[in-house]
């Protein structure tokens, strides 16, 4: 079998940011890279849980709904995935981003999907730790642009 475009990517060399992953015709999936791969730092399943509900519901009822096309976490818990449309600029998505985060960060009241028949483990959330992790990639996103948005060879 060929390998996958994302297990070429030297994992050793990347850091917290946001990455395109990869374009496949009209649609670009964005490495939404939240801590350093392999290095004993990972989101917590709990709070991964909780910022999927919550980065979901956001990019879903924004401006750019339309052009969403899924939003979701990486297995090894360092990130997530977010698949868009290619209409949407470089520099819109890291303002979205950045709402989103922050919307994260400051988040009060129920997680949107949490209950038990929406929710196929609604259980397993941790708001705080969410906001936390949230909080910290909204730091991050601070030094996103365009130029920025490609990987270290």
């Amino acid at each position: 079998m060929r390998k996958i475009t994302s297990f070429t990517v030297n994992h050793d060399k990347l850091k917290p940011g946001v990455y395109i992953s990869r374009k496949d015709g009209d649609a670009i999936t964005y490495d939404l890279r939240m801590k350093v791969p392999n290095s004993g730092d990972y989101i917590s399943p709990k709070s991964l849980h909780t910022i999927e509900h919550l980065l979901a519901t956001y990019v879903r009822n924004s401006n750019y709904s339309d052009e969403v096309i899924y939003a979701g976490p990486m297995g090894c818990r360092t990130g997530f995935y977010l698949i868009m449309r290619d209409s949407v600029p470089a520099d819109e998505l890291i303002k979205l981003l950045k709402a989103t985060f922050a919307f994260i960060a400051d988040f009060s009241g129920e997680i949107p999907g949490s209950k038990r028949e929406e929710c196929g483990n609604y259980l397993e959330h941790d708001l705080n730790a969410a906001k936390a992790d949230a909080k910290y990639y909204c730091k991050v996103l601070e030094n996103v642009t365009p130029d920025s948005m490609n990987y270290a060879e």
